[in-house]
């Protein structure tokens, strides 16, 4: 499928990102003229969660409903040896990361909501495992989200590696807002960094605090599906579901605390108000936020000479409006955004390939590759 878009006809919103700059305060600017093609790739997935290339160039994709599926030359296999899953609201087989050095180490990161553990339902886990054939083995669950719900929301469950070497995952509140996001002694509503082999740094912030589950880099987090290295800083960037309005772009930082629920730039789905603050002191201001939510899910920059007006930006898939969002920056500020893809679907993730080109999985559709035309 190939359908040929125009920026030109791109809307551009108005931005506003914390205190440092309001609405009113950003200039509407001409977007960069872009003519594009988006060429279907890997046509016929329901639910694709995470995609990974592998050195040949082939790719694994994970489907919600617990398949993996490597797709070569044009074909599809189902890998076997995928974790059991509960493929339950939110939940499912969610995201799928290489190591960095997968070359020598041949190690695959994959989070899950995993029934396993204390209590009824699931709750977010993350495996490692090797590729044999068509076959992972070599299992090992590094880390595994407690106690168990029965509740369908917020697994977070989006994997990263800094340049150290260290493994950076979310897990969202799984519902439990008054209870989970501000306590580092219990699991969700956090991002976590572990060593490659699931043991914890010695330098982590609660390895000395009383009860603390140890592997809680930074809190108060509501639901991150959205986790990316800078490619030039190497900082960890993050992106959330707020509730009815206030998703959040975050820069990750060890032991900040993000505020959620205390402070928040959204409101209840009723239309009620559950905090009356939006800033605290001890509480990171998000580097940008989204009113009314655009239900982000997936994220990459942009560093490709494919795309050199692109070069430096943000991209954000958006869940409820279908659409793939740009984001332009200078110092950590987003001085505009641009809607691309408009009404392709509901985005779940959008990576930037070792090819250099940019991937977008759709939900009911597959997952398209964006080519230059200029």
């Amino acid at each position: 499928m190939k359908q040929t878009v125009s920026l030109l006809t791109a809307i551009l919103i108005a931005c506003f990102s914390c205190a440092q700059q309001s609405e009113s305060e950003v200039k509407a600017e001409t977007p960069n003229v872009i003519d594009y093609t988006t060429e279907m790739v890997v046509p016929d997935l329901n639910i694709p969660w995470g995609m990974a290339f592998l050195p040949d160039g082939s790719m694994l994709i994970t489907e919600k409903s617990g398949e993996i599926i490597h797709f070569k030359n044009g074909k599809k296999t189902n890998i076997t040896g995928a974790p059991t899953i509960v493929n339950r609201g939110q939940g499912g087989l969610l995201d799928i990361k290489l190591h960095p050095n997968y070359i020598t180490n041949r190690w695959i990161y994959l989070s899950f909501s995993s029934p396993e553990g204390e209590g009824e339902g699931a709750n977010t886990a993350i495996m490692r495992a090797k590729l044999k054939d068509t076959s992972l083995i070599d299992h090992q669950i590094i880390y595994k989200g407690a106690p168990n719900t029965r509740k369908g929301q917020h697994f977070g469950s989006r994997i990263e590696f800094d340049n150290q070497g260290h493994l950076y995952f979310s897990i969202g509140d799984r519902g439990n807002r008054d209870e989970n996001p501000q306590d580092v002694t219990r699991d969700c509503g956090k991002i976590y960094r572990l060593n490659d082999d699931g043991s914890i740094p010695e330098d982590n912030p609660f390895v000395n605090t009383p009860n603390a589950k140890q592997a809680i880099f930074s809190y108060g987090h509501r639901n991150p599906q959205g986790l990316i290295k800078h490619p030039e800083t190497g900082a960890i960037w993050e992106h959330e579901h707020g509730p009815k309005g206030g998703d959040e772009i975050n820069i990750i930082q060890k032991a900040k605390n993000y505020g959620w629920p205390i402070i928040s730039y959204g409101i209840n789905y009723d239309g009620s108000s559950f905090t009356d603050i939006t800033e605290k002191e001890g509480m990171e201001q998000p580097l940008f936020y989204w009113v009314p939510s655009i239900a982000p899910s997936g994220m990459t920059f942009v560093s490709s000479d494919i795309y050199p007006q692109w070069k430096g930006n943000l991209l954000v898939g958006s869940l409820k409006f279908k659409y793939l969002e740009r984001l332009v920056l200078d110092d950590n500020k987003v001085l505009k955004r641009e809607k691309l893809l408009e009404d392709i679907g509901r985005v779940r993730n959008v990576i930037q390939g070792p090819d250099g080109y940019i991937y977008v999985a759709v939900e009911g559709k597959g997952i398209v590759k964006i080519v230059s035309n200029n």
